[in-house]
């Protein structure tokens, strides 16, 4: 092991914390990542506090909470603002950095601390408008129009999937042209062109599994005509319902025909286990390059997909299928084996990262490092609980958890949420209504009134919640937050 290791951190967007064969999810098999969690530390509570991409990635590039970030909701073009990066770190420490993929940041071609940039961000319609160059903003489509047999018009949106919609259909190209295998491809000759002289920090951000849902054929196939069991539907559903729009098939809520859900889960699930073979590649890669002992691994996800959980789709929503990500973390510094309970938020992937590589954490960082608890040491005053939020359908949907309970308040109505995570992991009953969860109840919500008070858009008044304030997706200016 050299003195500095190299540091790779890999995001996938879009993937549920709960779509890991290692967390006994019933169809999805990723045996590469299981090998991850095996000989490193696994967070299943690990969660995203702002579950859409735009704000996700501002805390896990700064290491920042959402009051001080400032990014509360999904807004395009809001420009980087945050002057501390983890990629910025690593560089002031003589680290080669190197961003591979999905970035999301505006504007567009910001380096935000890493040397170079190959980039693809998927379909962004803030980006992608006819009369600018493709060269812009986009890496990979001038590369898939260079390849044999593509034309100077060749595209990735050339199958008809929308970028959110959940209609399903396998990838129209070879496979060596999917996005997912450019990510590896590029990733392996990077390997070639690093200077062998410094140690490098890696990010390596697949656009998949978000949609669209274009896996290639084979990985399509072998989910879709699994037994997959139905997604839950929770006793509060319709709290959501007068959103509900079933011919909208980029739409929040729905209840789509039986075959187009199954489908759309084939593809879902078949985008994590092409990632799962192309994360392999990379990793054999590392052994043949003689960098797999000097390297930490960490694997995360901006947010994850209610994939018609209580017939919720997309992101934004409190509930677990959506805010619960995955949270892998690997090298010479951790266990084997490791599994905590506690929670962990993307914040903490920055202090965490910067610890592996034994360099300061810059004072004003708000997450914490995870490396302890990946040893299996204890770590004692951990956060007593995450506060989350994000603004959608009109309104701010706020929660809180401590890994075993969440309690979810909509700023629109007021209607509030109590969960038991432990007996009904899957968010099928609200306690919020049972007399007999009162005193949780009176908690959790005094605590949202401490997390809320003096916020910008009048959430709380005079000790109370106050519903019906118009919300926010970008604060005005950081507020300080209670200590967690």
């Amino acid at each position: 092991m050299s003195e500095r290791p190299n540091v790779i951190l890999v995001c996938v967007d879009q993937w549920r914390g709960d779509c890991l064969s290692v967390e006994d999810h019933p169809v999805v098999h990723t045996p590469h990542l299981d090998r991850l969690a095996a000989r490193g530390a696994r967070f299943p509570r690990a969660y995203s506090a702002t579950p859409t991409c735009v704000p996700a990635r501002m805390a896990l590039l700064t290491g920042l909470s959402q009051t001080s970030h400032r990014r509360v909701g999904y807004q395009d073009g809001v420009p980087f603002d945050v002057e501390t990066t983890l990629p910025g770190e690593f560089r002031r420490n003589g680290y080669q950095t190197q961003a591979i993929g999905k970035m999301h940041y505006a504007p567009t071609r910001a380096r935000l601390g890493f040397d170079d940039v190959r980039l693809h961000d998927g379909y962004l319609h803030h980006s992608r408008r006819r009369a600018r160059a493709v060269e812009t903003f986009d890496d990979y489509l001038p590369w898939l129009r260079e390849q044999a047999g593509q034309s100077a018009v060749s595209d990735y949106v050339d199958n008809g999937l929308n970028c959110n919609s959940y209609v399903a259909r396998p990838w129209d190209k070879a496979e060596s042209l999917h996005p997912t295998n450019w990510i590896a491809t590029e990733t392996i000759s990077w390997l070639y062109r690093r200077d062998p002289t410094v140690p490098f920090f890696l990010y390596l951000s697949f656009h998949r599994p978000h949609p669209p849902f274009d896996p290639p054929a084979w990985a399509f196939e072998q989910y879709l005509h699994q037994d997959d069991a139905e997604p839950p539907v929770g006793d509060w559903w319709e709290e959501y319902a007068e959103h509900r729009d079933d011919r909208n098939l980029e739409g929040f809520v729905a209840r789509f025909p039986p075959e187009a859900a199954r489908r759309a889960r084939a593809g879902y699930y078949g985008h994590m286990a092409h990632i799962d073979l192309q994360l392999n590649r990379i990793v054999e890669a590392l052994t043949e390059f003689e960098l797999g002992d000097d390297t930490y691994v960490c694997f995360v996800a901006d947010h994850g997909d209610m994939l018609g959980d209580h017939n919720l789709y997309r992101k934004g929503f409190p509930y677990e299928g959506s805010a619960r990500i995955p949270f892998l973390l690997a090298g010479s510094g951790t266990g084997r084996g490791v599994r905590r309970e506690e929670v962990v938020e993307l914040r903490d992937v920055m202090p965490t990262l910067l610890d592996c590589a034994g360099l300061d954490i810059p004072a004003g960082v708000e997450g914490r490092s995870v490396l302890g608890l990946a040893r299996g040491e204890p770590v004692p005053n951990w956060r007593p609980y995450l506060h989350g939020e994000h603004a959608l359908l009109g309104q701010s949907l706020q929660w809180l958890t401590d890994g075993r309970q969440k309690y979810v308040w909509m700023s629109g109505t007021g209607a509030e949420q109590l969960f038991d995570l432990v007996d009904d992991p899957r968010e099928c009953h609200n306690l919020a209504p049972d007399p007999a969860h009162g005193t949780d109840l009176h908690r959790w919500r005094e605590t949202l009134v401490r997390e809320l008070a003096g916020r910008p858009e009048g959430y709380v008044k005079d000790g109370l919640l106050v519903p019906g304030c118009p919300p926010m997706t970008v604060l005005p200016e950081p507020l300080s937050r209670p200590d967690r």
